[in-house]
Order: C-alpha cells, then sequence, then structure tokens
C-alpha cells in the first residue's frame, strides 16, 4: 500500500475514533453515545444539553474560585476577603512585606484606581523581572480585588485566566519557602472531572486529535514495509493514542504483523497507572489479534534508556514524544533533556514530536521573564478563544471545564518555572534540552492532507500551517502546537528513502 493514498481508518473523528476512544479506555460513560459528537449539540447551544450530554457534577468548576492559597492555620493569603489595611501590610506563612515608601505607598493609591487588567498584569511582570516584589505583592492585591468582585463572578474568559496568571504573579512575589503552598492544582489521572475535561476538549477542538494523527501517520509511513513496530512513548498516560494506529496496523496487511510500546516511566508513584494502561492496550490488540507487547523503563538518568527491551534492531524503534501539550502533565526541561541524550544512545529511526508553540525552543532560551509572560497571556488567550469558537461563542460550560482543569495548570506552571533574574535564565537556558545529533525531515504531502481535512471538521479560525518541517495547529494568526519529525544526523539510511515526502 502506497502511503501518498493511505487514509488512516480513525480520520472521522465522529465515527470509528470516537468509538475508540469513548468505548474501550477510561472516558467512558454510558451516557454517551458514541456515534454523535458534542458538536451535535452546537445549535442549541446552551449549559443544559451538556450537563445532560455527560451527566455530571459540574461544580468543581467553581471550587477554589479565588484561588486560596492556605497554611495549615487556615490563613487565606489569596482570598476576595483580602482588604487593603491602611498600614498596607501583605502578610504570607512566613514573611511580612511591608511598605515603607512613601513613593511605593503613593503608586499603591495610585494602582487602586486602575482597572486595566492586561496592564497591571505586565506591570506585575515588570516588577518581579526587577526585584521589586513589594510592588508586585500590591499589584497581585489590586488584581485579586478586580478578579475577585462577586459582581465580575460571570466575567470574560480573559478575566478568569488573568486569575491564574495573577496566581502565578503571586508565587513569584513569595519565598521559596512558601512555594508548596501554590502546589494545589496537580494533574490527578483519571479523576472525573479532568476526563470530562479531555472529552470536551478533544470534541470541540482538533488540538488533541492533530497531535495523536499527525505522530501516527507519521509512524505508518516510516514503518512502511515492517512488520515489527517497536515505539518508546515518553508520556503515554492512558494510551488513548495507540488505538487508532493498532488498527491501521491490522489493516495494513502485512503478515505476522507486530507491535511494542515502551513507556517511559517518569515516577514510580504512577508505574500502577501505567500498568493499567498497558493490560487496556493489550486487551484491545486481542480484540483486533495484533500480537502486542507491553512494559516500561523508569527514567531517572539517560542511561535508563539502554535497558529497553526488544531493540536488537533500532530500525523499527520509534520515539513518540509529545511535551508541553494542554492536557499532559508539566515536565521539566531537565528530565526531557535526559530523555533525548539518552535517545541518541538508542538512534530511533525517527522521533515524532509534538510541543506547544509556547515553548518554541529556537526563541525562549533568550526571552526575558516579561517578554515570556506576554508570550504565555496572548497563547492562553488564544487558546481560549479557540475553545470558545468551537461552539460559535456561544458556549460557557465547555471552557470552564477546560479552563479549570487544563489552562489554569498551564498557565500557573509556565509562569512560576520560567527564571525571572538574568543569572537564573543564563543558567537555565544552557540546561534546555535540545534535538542535537537529529535532523528535521519535512513532513509527507500525506500527512499534511490529512491534517487540513481533520481541521476543516472543526468551526472557527483554525487552520494547518506547513512551513520549515514543521507542521502547526494554528487558530487565526496564531500556531497553538506543532509537529515535526527527527531523523539520526548519523543514519545511514534516512526514512525519506522509503516515503515520498
Amino acid at each position: 500500500m502506497e502511503c501518498e493514498n493511505f487514509q488512516p481508518s480513525y480520520i472521522n473523528p465522529f465515527l470509528e475514533y470516537s468509538t475508540l476512544e469513548t468505548t474501550t479506555f477510561p472516558w467512558q460513560n454510558s451516557s454517551i453515545n458514541p456515534h454523535c459528537s458534542i458538536q451535535d449539540f452546537v445549535t442549541v447551544v446552551n449549559d443544559v444539553d451538556i450537563q445532560d450530554y455527560f451527566q455530571n457534577d459540574f461544580d468543581f468548576i467553581d471550587q477554589d474560585v479565588d484561588f486560596h492559597v492556605q497554611n495549615s492555620q487556615n490563613f487565606s493569603l489569596f482570598s476576595s476577603q483580602v482588604q487593603v489595611q491602611e498600614d498596607t501590610d501583605l502578610l504570607n506563612e512566613d514573611q511580612k512585606l511591608r511598605i515603607y515608601s512613601p513613593e511605593l505607598k503613593l503608586l499603591q493609591d495610585q494602582l487602586m484606581e486602575e482597572t486595566s487588567i492586561t496592564d497591571l498584569l505586565l506591570m506585575g511582570a515588570e516588577a518581579i523581572e526587577a526585584g521589586n516584589l513589594d510592588l508586585a505583592s500590591v499589584v497581585v492585591l489590586r488584581l485579586n480585588n478586580i478578579l475577585s468582585d462577586e459582581e465580575n463572578r460571570e466575567n470574560s474568559p480573559l478575566d478568569r485566566l488573568a486569575l491564574y496568571f495573577t496566581q502565578g504573579l503571586l508565587y513569584k512575589s513569595l519565598s521559596t519557602s512558601s512555594h508548596e503552598l501554590l502546589n494545589q492544582n496537580q494533574y490527578q489521572p483519571e479523576s472525573s472531572s479532568s476526563i470530562t475535561a479531555f472529552q470536551m476538549l478533544q470534541e470541540i477542538s482538533p488540538y488533541v486529535k492533530f497531535a495523536h494523527f499527525t505522530a501516527n501517520q507519521a509512524i505508518l509511513e516510516a514503518t512502511k514495509g515492517s512488520q515489527q513496530v517497536h515505539i518508546l512513548d515518553f508520556d503515554i498516560m492512558e494510551g488513548i493514542q495507540w488505538p487508532p494506529l493498532m488498527v491501521d496496523l491490522v489493516e495494513r496487511g502485512y503478515t505476522n504483523s507486530s507491535l511494542r510500546i515502551t513507556a517511559a516511566v517518569v515516577d514510580k508513584n504512577n508505574s500502577f497507572q501505567v500498568q493499567k494502561t498497558g493490560k487496556r492496550l493489550e486487551e484491545f490488540a486481542n480484540s483486533i489479534n495484533l500480537p502486542f507487547i507491553f512494559d516500561h523503563v523508569f527514567l531517572t538518568k539517560e542511561e535508563d534508556l539502554e535497558n529497553i527491551q526488544g531493540v536488537e534492531s533500532h530500525n523499527n524503534l520509534i520515539a513518540n514524544v509529545m511535551i508541553h501539550q494542554l492536557h499532559i502533565p508539566q515536565r521539566g526541561s531537565s528530565l526531557i533533556k535526559t530523555f533525548f541524550n539518552g535517545l541518541r544512545r538508542l538512534s530511533p529511526k525517527i522521533v515524532v514530536l509534538v510541543e506547544e508553540e509556547l515553548f518554541n525552543l529556537t526563541k525562549i532560551p533568550t526571552m526575558s521573564f516579561v517578554e515570556f509572560f506576554c508570550e504565555a497571556l496572548h497563547h492562553y488567550t488564544t487558546i481560549s478563544d479557540s475553545i470558545l469558537g468551537g461552539f460559535g461563542g456561544g458556549y460557557k460550560l465547555a471552557l470552564r471545564v477546560i479552563e479549570k482543569e487544563f489552562l489554569g495548570i498551564r498557565i500557573l506552571d509556565c509562569v512560576r518555572q520560567f527564571p525571572s533574574e538574568k543569572s537564573e535564565r543564563e543558567k537555565w537556558s544552557e540546561g534546555l534540552y535540545s534535538l542535537k545529533g537529529f535532523r528535521q525531515i519535512p513532513m509527507s504531502s500525506s500527512n499534511v492532507r490529512q491534517a487540513k481535512h481533520l481541521v476543516s471538521l472543526f468551526s472557527g479560525g483554525y487552520w494547518v500551517q506547513n512551513e520549515h518541517c514543521k507542521l502547526a495547529l494554528c487558530w487565526k494568526s496564531r500556531p497553538l502546537t506543532t509537529a515535526s519529525i527527527w531523523v539520526p544526523t548519523s543514519s545511514s539510511s534516512s526514512p525519506s528513502t522509503s516515503i515520498s515526502f
């Protein structure tokens, strides 16, 4: 079968693929009809329908709306009840910030009249970068007073996102020993709320499917003519990406076809969850008569990847790397760097990389904190706008759920982890991961066509950009996430010799 003419069976995201994702894996909900889509409700456009669709309790989206940061005595640092005291004390668990400067007190009084949220956010970022934590605290307090006002409870998506950016600025203004107070929003696999948010995200936006379909198509093309396929998955999570690929491997009709997936496990506490994922994948593979092996490797240092089983021939080893995606837990750059360094030792046939555009390595090492903060503000506002656009701008609940479970956590993670001091940034940028030892190859025309067809199935301003060997999912003028294919520079044979690009 020629790859140029190959159309994956899961390209219809509302039929075969939705059945695989909602019926076989943990997104199962007895109230969901796998032969319809959330987009079928677009014409109705009200929150009652989506609640009936999922039959979930959506009270969780209003919990912690003011982002309370509490210590063991339940002292609320970041609450709508915090008032500006005459002595301008700003308290946290282990430090007391006092505004002694008359000039700063005057500026505080002026800020109390400032109502532009964007201007205040940028002022707070500039104060953090300048090391002026007193001023940053005043800005945070003013933002909290505006954004937590009961009259603004049903405010715009930008204002709600601004609460998360404000919390990130708050984190930056605290002492190091207070940082653990802000670690409340952590990813919890298979929690009912995160499952609901994932279902909504993949139905109203091509964001998830673009990543999975593009990566899977690249894998199918790279393994053309191969009977045994081995995938090293950096972050397998619940394994949603792989059942459609299994189906297509079977439908290629190769005799004695088999698939092996090795999951990289970065947290031993999560090994049980990974094993559950492997069990579900094994059950699905058995149901379609595909010989399948699942195993995992603990990743703490780059040498750990040498312990991978079944790599007698690296010719069929594929690395699947999805990082900084909205629905995937945040992984630090040091861990990603360890993984890529280990990959260089293995010299896989290809590396399929899907990454958030915000963390583009060609520009992020040279950014100041303020520049990154501005980019993050634009990036996540665009994502929010694109999700809302999936329902023609009239749907509130789906966006609120996704904000609560994904957007807010990502915003807080990126703001608090990006270094603000120049010396910190220089040291941090030196430790960023890179794909040294690999070179990019272009996406096939078939993969480009598939991505464009997929995106055309969704409403709004989505489109696909194909430039510089990267395929990007864009909303209006801004890229959201990009996919690329890399091969070892030392490889004597490139996948391009067997794939028509």
